[in-house]
């Protein structure tokens, strides 16, 4: 029990100093286009990978600014033996930390909410994302806390599907009004949804085309057998219609007698 105990506690104490690391690298590399980190544990340390807008003023002047940021990663938090490393962000407007923090400094240089809300999902669409969330919450236009959101294209709020297929950010906003916090969850270009199928071609797939089939006569075991029962059912057709013919005559010989008989009476 006391090992399942301290196993729990130290995956929360490993998921809060990953969180510190974020948001310390989140603060000092905002300038540069922060756009997400991922932790992998490797035998020779952690390897912190940074996504970033401008590569360059990450890593500084021969290497300034990325080692003093690795000496304070390894110095100020807990990390095992950390390795820092930085990728180029290939299209900025997919990425939804990139997108909140561009939304949040366009409220703080001035603009109106709906003109930085519509920009921001508008160059996302434009960029070829599926869809685009954005929510605006705090003191907007007024004294009053309230929410406002921007919605294109498909959008997945919850479940397995959300998880997978969107990208969330968040970014601060801090005006004269008060706080205003900035949310951006995006769908990546190319999410297949879990209701969208698609019909591929059979010479596309390498299946090639389909054979024809072609109908065969399978032929009676005894012909002669099987022409007797054909005379048979015809016959039998023939002495039907007889008898009907000669109950219809019969019926009508009945009628004519029994209306005689009436008009001699009278």
């Amino acid at each position: 029990m006391m090992s399942k105990v301290n196993t729990i506690r130290n995956i929360v104490h490993r998921n809060i100093e990953r969180q510190l690391v974020r948001e310390y690298l989140l603060k000092e590399t905002e300038r540069a286009g922060f756009g997400g980190l991922e932790f992998n544990r490797t035998p020779d340390g952690t390897k912190v990978t940074l996504q970033a807008e401008q590569v360059g003023r990450v890593i500084g002047r021969r290497g300034k600014v990325i080692h003093e940021l690795q000496r304070r990663l390894q110095n100020d938090f807990n990390l095992e033996k950390p390795r820092l490393e930085v990728n180029e962000i290939e299209e900025p407007r997919l990425n939804a930390q990139v997108m909140a923090s561009r939304l949040a400094s366009s409220l703080e240089r001035g603009w109106f909410f709906r003109r930085a809300g519509h920009s921001t999902s508008q160059n996302i669409m434009d960029a070829g994302a599926r869809g685009c969330l954005i929510i605006l919450s705090g003191k907007i236009s007024g004294a009053r806390h309230r929410v406002e959101k921007f919605q294109k294209g498909y959008i997945k709020f919850c479940g397995e599907t959300a998880i997978q297929l969107m990208d969330e950010g968040f970014s601060t906003a801090v005006k004269k009004l008060g706080t205003i916090g900035c949310t951006v969850r995006i769908m990546r270009p190319g999410a297949k949804l879990p209701h969208e199928i698609s019909i591929q071609d059979r010479q596309e797939s390498g299946l090639g085309p389909i054979e024809e089939v072609s109908m065969l006569e399978i032929p009676d075991e005894n012909p002669e057998l099987s022409a007797q029962v054909e005379e048979t059912e015809v016959a039998d057709t023939e002495e039907v219609v007889d008898s009907v013919v000669e109950k219809m005559a019969e019926m009508e010989t009945e009628t004519t007698e029994e209306s005689i008989d009436a008009g001699e009476e009278e």
